[in-house]
């Protein structure tokens, strides 16, 4: 693999990564529509210089005073009942389904958008109006000022319409799990292409070499593979990565190992190592599949529970769960070539059966005393069985098998019984 190649892999990684990161703070989207509106009241003005007013109507400038007050206005009150309204939808997310969609609810585009719009529109026109009174814009600039705030009502009236369309079914909980899957199904496709996010897939070998551990305790959120190619060859070893993105990391347990054991001190081995290493105090769901997994299971079992009694949904979710291991089998058999992009670098790859713990050991459990949920879990199982990938065919039997022992426990009734036994897969 050339080293512009692995390059380019280490560079989308790392900024896919704090993308969505940024995706998940409020604050952003408005801040860039703030400049633009600064931006656009002094464009305005610049019109004066270079564009001459004998070509344009004389727009008075009472007129424009009146629009830009009615926005102003209105736009501060509309931003405050924007926010008012996506807390109510972000508690409502949280609390039906599980807090760890919070992110994902917060990183809604229509409605960050919306309140961007809001916002910026109500700086626009404190600054264009409070321009415009001290005679900041003549007979040209007046004009781009109109045409400017025409387009700015515009925008706004677009965006309040799409943001009450959206935010009707921000906070309900089949919002929540779309969200959930199309988060899930991404880390899964990236999964299936870079199973071992482009190093070499580590041996059975004993873990030896020079320990690297972590400062604090938290969550693997990111590894910069490429931080760690480049160091490797810099002291000509090998790195083996011994914890994976949504593993809890502590202080007395390894993030890797370094191969070489002679390294001279100045060179601050481990403290580079570990700098690779993202760690914060919660899981996220781009490099940790098993996180949005573990999400949609979660929404599963609190539907389960005796407070809520609401099968259908532990249904819903067993359907998406199919969905998912569905798109990831033919994700993995378009991507077997295992490319190695960073050979100085090993790690391990997570195995179907832990995807599948995540995935369904929480609803065999909790749904054990309901046949319709038994039956339905039987029948996801089976169809997984039917994709020809032989790993995921065991763990669908494996996992069928747990699912049976928890309802023989749990079901009384024997026809119940032998209507789940009829479901479950066997193996050959």
């Amino acid at each position: 693999m050339s080293s512009g190649s692995r390059l380019n892999r280490g560079i989308l990684g790392t900024a896919r990564f704090y993308i969505a990161r940024l995706q998940e703070r409020l604050w952003l989207k408005p801040l860039i529509s703030c400049v633009l509106s600064l931006l656009a009241a002094f464009v305005a003005g610049l019109a004066d210089y270079f564009i001459s007013a004998d070509s344009l109507p004389d727009i008075s400038a009472d007129s424009i005073e009146t629009l830009l007050t009615i926005i102003s206005a209105s736009m501060l009150v509309i931003s405050v009942f924007a926010v008012g309204a996506m807390l109510s939808a972000y508690a409502s997310a949280s609390n039906s389904a599980t807090p760890r969609s919070f992110p994902l609810v917060v990183g809604d585009d229509v409605s960050q958008n919306a309140l961007a719009t809001f916002i910026g529109a109500f700086i626009f026109s404190v600054v264009a109006l409070a321009a415009l009174l001290n005679g900041f814009y003549q007979q040209s600039g007046r004009f781009v000022l109109f045409l400017i705030t025409i387009v700015v009502f515009a925008l706004v009236i677009v965006s309040f319409v799409r943001w009450v369309d959206r935010i009707a079914r921000l906070g309900q909980m089949g919002n929540t799990i779309s969200k959930l899957e199309t988060a899930t199904d991404s880390a899964l496709e990236l999964l299936a292409r870079h199973a071992t996010m482009g190093a070499a897939r580590a041996t059975a070998a004993g873990q030896e070499g020079t320990a690297v551990y972590p400062e604090c305790a938290g969550y693997i959120q990111n590894i910069n593979v490429k931080q760690l190619q480049e160091f490797a060859e810099h002291i000509d070893s090998r790195i083996l990565v011994c914890a994976l993105p949504g593993s809890f990391a502590t202080p007395g347990s390894p993030l890797a190992f370094i191969e070489k054991r002679n390294i001279p001190e100045k060179v601050h081995a481990p403290d580079i190592v570990a700098e690779a290493f993202v760690i914060d105090d919660r899981r996220t769901f781009e490099s940790d599949p098993r996180f949005g997994l573990i999400a949609l299971s979660q929404i599963a079992s609190r539907a389960l529970s005796p407070s809520v009694n609401d099968p259908g949904t532990a249904i819903d979710i067993l359907g998406t769960m199919v969905r998912l291991f569905v798109r990831w089998a033919q994700a993995r058999a378009k991507n077997d070539d295992h490319t190695i992009e960073f050979d100085r670098v090993a790690m391990r790859a997570i195995e179907v059966d832990e995807l599948f713990d995540d995935a369904f050991n929480a609803i065999a459990r909790d749904g054990a005393s309901l046949v319709e949920v038994v039956i339905r879990l039987q029948e996801a199982l089976h169809s997984l069985t039917l994709l020809g990938n032989h790993e995921m065919s065991e763990a669908a039997i494996a996992h069928s098998k747990l699912a049976l022992s928890y309802a023989q426990r749990a079901l009384t009734l024997p026809h119940e019984l032998e209507a789940v036994q009829s479901v479950t897969p066997r193996s050959d």
